[in-house]
């Protein structure tokens, strides 16, 4: 397992993550409802934020760009080298997307990222980032314990000679992994490709599923 580390990393979290999504969603309605009783937003503002990350930037935006890299090798290429660049020839891009870096999954090594000091996250390609990103216990223990956090947390069991390498993501430098395209997928469009796409594949907690029937 390799680490690309950041100074000021903060020191391993026992234990396992915290509250699951429906309370995290129970409380941000709550405060949602309170800042907006207290005037300090509107729903017409709610709305907008939730049309903006549901329309404009988000996974579906990351699922473009890795089904246009499986199509084109050239793209591919392109990808590899420059992320933020090749995404701006769809389009994507903007804040907390300046400096992106594509790092890519193949049989000898699965690659997955972490913020150790915060929440850092390319938000135009994968949007806002899960609740559990953001706990303590995936920072840490995904940095010592990669292997053990895939299969006990995601179900992501890989082969024991397949490399395991954490990109520490930054406010510099913001990682995402372009996964492997499934078998089974070789008549498929592009289009077809990207449905096929998860956001956790390309934070690396997941891989892309085969197609069904």
């Amino acid at each position: 397992m390799t680490t690309t580390p950041q100074t000021g990393s903060p020191p391993p979290v026992a234990g396992r993550f915290a509250a699951s999504d429906a309370e995290v969603a129970a409380r941000v309605k709550a405060l949602e409802s309170l800042m907006i009783e207290k005037g300090m937003m509107t729903e017409q503002a709610v709305d907008r934020i939730a049309e903006l990350y549901e329309r404009e930037v988000g996974p579906h935006n990351g699922a473009r760009i890795v089904a246009r890299a499986w199509t084109d090798p050239e793209f591919k290429q392109r990808l590899l080298e420059d992320a933020t660049s090749a995404c701006a020839e769809l389009g994507i891009g903007g804040a907390q997307g300046e400096d992106m870096v594509v790092v890519e999954n193949t049989d000898d090594v699965h690659n997955a990222i972490v913020c150790t000091l915060c929440s850092c996250y390319p938000w135009p390609t994968l949007g806002l980032p899960p609740n559990w990103y953001k706990y303590p216990a995936y920072r840490a223990r995904m940095v010592k314990e990669p292997r053990a956090v895939l299969s006990d947390e995601f179900k992501l069991n890989l082969p024991d000679d397949q490399e395991i390498r954490i990109w520490d993501t930054s406010a510099e430098v913001r990682y995402w992994v372009l996964p492997q395209r499934p078998p089974g997928t070789e008549g498929l469009s592009e289009e077809e490709l990207a449905v096929l796409v998860t956001r956790d594949s390309m934070i690396g907690v997941g891989v892309v599923p085969e197609p069904k029937g």
